[in-house]
């Protein structure tokens, strides 16, 4: 993962801790809580990889899960570790690590794990290969994770409300129906990889994982930002309604296939060696 992504993060974290309290980012959250609460144990230890500043580690450690979080940001994982000590909270560790290396973790040791950033920002597959490998092995086998992608299938719809402007160009929008990788800075929000549903479960399956489920982060609002928002403001308990509908049926087939965010429920397959 390269230094455009570590640099791009250290100078948003505000920006990333602010972003899952905003409307429609929140369907996200509750999405992926929803997942957590289907399908991950009870207790145990959970390690948030791509943590950024902290989301859903504080989450995890409010329900009493021993937490460890890495991320590659410096600040976020400097802003995660005071919001936790504000909230009280505390994880078993807090490393600034790429993804693709976490030698300082041992092999078999958590029980459930997130890797809901990491994959967006690794645009060789051999990285996503080295990501997935090392969040195989530090699982315990048959452990659960939630491994998330970026969805050009979504993202081309959600570019009707988000970047209209981008459709000007028809070549470039119709590479959105492909795999997809932007490097370097501009562009995309950062250095970024776009995988399709099909081409994001082949990956899986192909690095030790049995897929359990998928979702659509979004759900059913997915590509409806403005429509979201506007709903927020002027009817909350409509609203409500709808971040409640939304995780609650974010895995429906024909909702996390159009969604910008996959979430996928993946097992990890204990190895043979």
């Amino acid at each position: 993962m390269s230094e455009v992504v570590r640099r791009y993060y250290d100078r948003n974290v505000e920006k990333e801790w602010e972003r899952l309290s905003k409307p429609y980012r929140r369907l996200e959250y509750a999405s992926t809580l929803r997942l957590i609460d289907d399908h991950f144990p009870p207790s145990g230890r959970v390690l948030d990889v791509g943590s950024g500043p902290g989301r859903y580690t504080l989450e995890l450690a409010r329900r009493g899960y021993r937490v460890t979080l890495v991320d590659l940001s410096a600040e976020n994982v400097r802003f995660a570790s005071q919001r936790l000590e504000e909230a009280g909270l505390t994880v078993d560790a807090a490393r600034q690590a790429n993804a693709c290396n976490l030698k300082f973790l041992p092999s078999a040791s958590f029980d459930a794990g997130l890797l809901l950033g990491p994959l967006y920002h690794l645009v060789k597959e051999d990285d996503r290969k080295a990501a997935l490998g090392e969040l195989r092995r530090v699982l315990q086998p048959g452990a659960p994770a939630v491994v998330g992608f970026l969805n050009p299938w979504g993202i081309l719809r959600s570019g009707l409300s988000e970047f209209p402007q981008d459709y000007r160009d028809e070549p470039h929008v119709r590479e959105l129906l492909a795999t997809w990788a932007q490097e370097g800075e501009g562009g995309a929000f950062t250095e970024a990889a776009f995988l399709t549903p099909p081409q994001a479960l082949a990956e899986l399956r192909a690095n030790g994982f049995a897929v359990e489920a998928c979702a659509g982060a979004e759900g059913f609002a997915a590509g409806m930002l403005d429509q979201v928002e506007r709903i927020a403001q002027d009817d909350p308990a409509a609203y409500e309604v709808i971040l409640h509908l939304a995780a609650d049926t974010c895995d429906h087939p024909a909702y996390w296939r159009t969604s910008e965010h996959l979430h996928v429920v993946v097992r990890a397959i204990p190895r043979s060696d």
